[in-house]
């Protein structure tokens, strides 16, 4: 299994600290956050204690949630991103039908913002992601495997 580390109370504090500071969510404590050696975040349930993991062949645990980068920033995940979408009251951009169909297709967005950094990407209710706002573009960090291919 990959080395996961399970973040204590205040580790997870300073994670939900991110999420505060960047997009105004206060996330509660529910979730049990790990971090592999490469500073991504997974969060499983707390359930997971309940199993005796030594006795089960498993390749991880939990849902990949975002990674943290250099200078203290989090970049979440899509299912990150859902999780702390509906709770964040500041840099959230809403996208078009046609902008979103651009975004699921992997492409970097032309929206001007005044912020530069993290920002969550919705379409309607539905949070796609999180994207790097550089002032005059967003760029995405879809995955290619999770991109949606179209002929339109």
């Amino acid at each position: 299994m990959e080395k996961l580390k399970i973040l204590n109370k205040k580790e997870t504090e300073d994670i939900l600290g991110l999420i505060k500071e960047q997009w105004d969510a206060d996330m509660p404590i529910q979730y049990v956050y790990l971090m592999n050696t490469q500073d991504r975040i997974y969060v499983t349930s707390r359930d997971v204690f309940n199993l005796d993991l030594d006795k089960l062949k498993i390749n991880s645990v939990g849902m990949y949630f975002g990674e943290i980068l250099k200078g203290n920033q989090l970049r979440l995940s899509i299912e990150g991103s859902q999780l702390a979408g509906p709770l964040s009251k500041k840099d959230v951009v809403d996208l078009d039908d046609e902008e979103a169909r651009k975004w699921l297709r992997g492409l970097d967005l032309d929206i001007q913002l005044e912020s530069k950094g993290f920002v969550l990407v919705r379409h309607g209710r539905d949070f796609l992601g999180c994207g790097k706002s550089m002032g005059d573009k967003i760029l995405n960090y879809v995955p290619k495997a999770r991109r949606v291919t179209s002929s339109d």
